[in-house]
């Protein structure tokens, strides 16, 4: 579920949330660590869908609002049986997909690319 306050995106917060979801590392990230990335770096994505990101010219756009809609859907993220492997693969796609919608909003708005 999404309710909109009014803030703007903070480009600068949303960007730290993806570098951090990106630096984990395989090897060396527990379980415990990727899970508490999760609710956070989705609901970025979430807060990116809901912006006017030009979907209604840009067949690309389109494209990646259907997958990061189809990403942050509650019966498609990581539960505790889903094997850590499929957890951090699932994080790197949403953080990567955050950054892609990221930029396309700080070009539309006129702001610094993140």
């Amino acid at each position: 579920d999404f309710e909109d306050d009014g803030t703007p995106i903070d480009v600068e917060a949303i960007s730290s949330q993806t570098n951090a979801a990106l630096g984990l590392r395989m090897d060396t990230t527990t379980r415990a660590a990727m899970d508490q990335q999760v609710p956070a770096i989705a609901g970025c994505l979430n807060r990116l869908l809901h912006e006017d990101l030009g979907a209604d010219d840009d067949s690309e756009v389109r494209k990646l609002l259907r997958e990061g809609t189809k990403l942050v859907d509650l019966t498609n993220r990581p539960t505790a049986e889903t094997p850590p492997f499929g957890t951090y693969l699932y994080l790197r796609n949403v953080a990567l997909l955050t950054r892609r919608l990221l930029w396309i909003y700080s070009e539309r708005n006129g702001l610094d690319a993140p």
